[in-house]
């Protein structure tokens, strides 16, 4: 039976959010985001609340919460701001997800642990200049070479990449399925920024998400021990699909938190703002905003419990993610742009925040996964196409409710 109910636990993990987000965050959030800064300062708070390692086990020391308990800390950063859920998408969901799931135990010890503890920063290697959602399209190649592979290429729209330490970076190791675009000749590596040949740099021109960190990197010939591949050879596009599994599953319960504070600034403004004699709120089409806004954050946060539920039990939920991730974000575009239009002229103003949610809630709809390849994704499942029986794509079940 599935059951809804939160924890002691959770209920806690939510209020410390809420708590730490209030004095921390919210009266610098602003600031940061008309500055296009990133404040580094912000990763050490979320270690010290147990962010950075939430659902990685306590003996590779992470926090031991269970993957709803993910969910929860992904909706709630979000609700102070997407950069700050970005953080956890490609750190806790992309990365060390992975590695929990694929890595060995020496990869566990040397990578895993600090990352889980926030020593070490961490993020996702996959898209590149012209490949985002054909992943056959990626350039990178690694060369084996006695017992290290040499990589060369560039990784683009990449979070945190000037400030992560470690990498999850895809690339062709069998060249002849490369030119047949077989994805069985794709592996995984963990690539260091401290390894020789490798570069970073900042993207400036972006419009949304700017008190994140969003950049490149380019190998050239970057030598990378044999130990650091994640997985086997050629397993490397089963380890990508694997890990959008748990960063999508992030993006869908940050994008249900963006719903809940558009409905609020929404609630808010419209109780304040008088026309005609009246508050807004009790003008019919302002209420109708208000509602779908809530009946979206309400069928959005059901939709990735679901998945966070099957997630505990380590079962597939590629299906139940992808669609949660899908109507979340879709829904998140709505009601930012509604916010926005609650607001009227003030909601063009730089003085209120929904201004800011619309433009942080665009990306969400385009990275890991658009939502038209989601959508074709759920007509394939509908349609029989596409399997949802179990593979080893699974996270390990966690004992938690």
């Amino acid at each position: 039976m599935i059951d809804f109910d939160l924890t002691d636990e959770q209920r806690l993990l939510e209020h410390s959010i809420r708590e730490w987000g209030a004095r921390e965050i919210a009266p610098r959030i602003h600031d940061l985001d008309r500055e296009h800064r990133f404040d580094p300062k912000i990763l050490p708070q979320m270690a010290e609340l147990g962010l950075l390692g939430i659902s990685v086990p306590a003996e590779y020391g992470g926090a031991g919460m269970d993957y709803v308990s993910l969910g929860l800390a992904s909706e709630e950063l979000e609700y102070l701001d997407t950069s700050l859920r970005v953080i956890m998408s490609v750190h806790a969901g992309l990365n060390c997800l992975s590695l929990l799931t694929w890595g060995t135990e020496d990869q566990k010890q040397r990578y895993l642990v600090p990352q889980a503890q926030g020593k070490k920063i961490a993020t996702y290697g996959l898209t590149e200049p012209a490949a985002g959602s054909d992943v056959r399209g990626i350039q990178t190649v690694a060369v084996k070479k006695g017992d290290r592979y040499l990589l060369t290429g560039e990784k683009m729209w990449i979070s945190l990449a000037d400030v992560a330490d470690n990498f999850l970076v895809f690339a062709w190791t069998d060249l002849e399925k490369k030119k047949q675009r077989d994805t069985s000749g794709i592996s995984a590596f963990i690539v260091e920024r401290a390894f020789k040949g490798f570069s970073s740099g900042t993207l400036k021109e972006k419009w949304g998400i700017l008190a994140g960190n969003t950049g490149f990197f380019k190998m050239d010939e970057v030598e990378v021990p044999e130990a650091n591949l994640v997985g086997k050879p050629g397993e490397g596009f089963k380890i990508a699909m694997f890990a959008l599994d748990q960063g999508r599953y992030t993006v869908a319960a940050g994008a249900t938190g963006l719903i809940r504070a558009c409905r609020d600034a929404s609630v808010k403004y419209a109780k304040e703002r008088k026309t005609f004699g009246v508050e807004i709120a009790q003008h019919q089409l302002v209420k109708e905003m208000i509602a779908q806004m809530e009946s979206d954050y309400q069928a959005a946060r059901l939709l990735w419990l679901r998945a966070g539920w099957l997630k505990n039990r380590g079962e597939r939920n590629t299906r139940e993610t992808g669609l949660a991730k899908w109507f979340a974000t879709v829904a998140s575009e709505r009601a930012a742009g509604d916010a926005v239009q609650v607001h009227g002229a003030n909601g063009y103003s730089d003085e209120y925040p929904v201004g800011r949610f619309y433009r942080n809630c665009k990306g969400a709809v385009i990275y890991e996964g658009t939502r038209e390849i989601h959508k074709l994704m759920q007509a394939d499942y509908v349609l029989g196409y596409r399997s949802d029986r179990p593979t080893r794509c699974m996270l390990p079940p966690h004992g938690g409710k």
